[in-house]
């Protein structure tokens, strides 16, 4: 029962730090609209800002799953980085609440989510690695690679989320897919 109230209360928090931010969202409207007592509350959670870190560990933790997931789902880097990014604009569009989130309620750094990353990008290196020294890949730094390959989309869906311009569509896709391989390609580029 204990993970049944974790988990209502991290359902409650996604909508209500969605519509409210968390700045804007009491313990009260979180423990009522998660329907726990006080004290299941704070069996699990010290405050909202635990409850923000708690949602973002486990939205990433989703994300990076299945980017590591459709990423190895594909035989060469030709197909992995555009499959990356049509990957990120489904997933966005697939959980819009927990983009949204992601997107603007960044949390304080934890040893959680510094753990999750360390994983999530050593995995990711690792791949990038190999491509590059099959000559799949250029050799540039993870910062400028990410840019490169998941920075156009992920500015399309943040763009989406917040309302400013319609949902993706499939022939942005396949633009910031292509746009994305031409940008990272190694000697196979084009």
């Amino acid at each position: 029962m204990s993970e049944v109230g974790r988990d209502r209360i991290l359902r409650a928090a996604l909508e209500l730090f969605g519509r409210d931010g968390v700045a804007g969202t009491t313990l009260s409207a979180l423990r009522t609209a998660s329907g726990v007592s006080v004290g299941s509350f704070y069996h699990h959670f010290s405050g909202r800002e635990q409850v923000a870190e708690a949602l973002f560990v486990e939205c990433i933790a989703m994300y990076q799953d299945a980017f590591l997931t459709a990423l190895k789902a594909h035989g060469s880097a030709r197909e992995a980085v555009p499959g990356a990014v049509a990957f990120h604009v489904r997933w966005c569009k697939e959980n819009p609440g927990r983009a949204r989130f992601m997107f603007t309620e960044r949390p304080a750094a934890s040893a959680a989510l510094d753990e999750r990353n360390r994983a999530f990008y050593r995995e990711v290196r690792g791949w990038w690695r190999a491509q590059v020294r099959h000559g799949a890949l250029i050799g540039v730094d993870g910062t400028t690679a990410f840019v490169l390959w998941l920075g156009p989309a992920q500015e399309l869906c943040r763009l989406w989320l917040n309302g400013q311009i319609p949902e993706p569509d499939e022939e942005q896709i396949v633009w910031l897919s292509e746009a994305a391989w031409r940008s990272l390609g190694g000697d196979h580029a084009g």
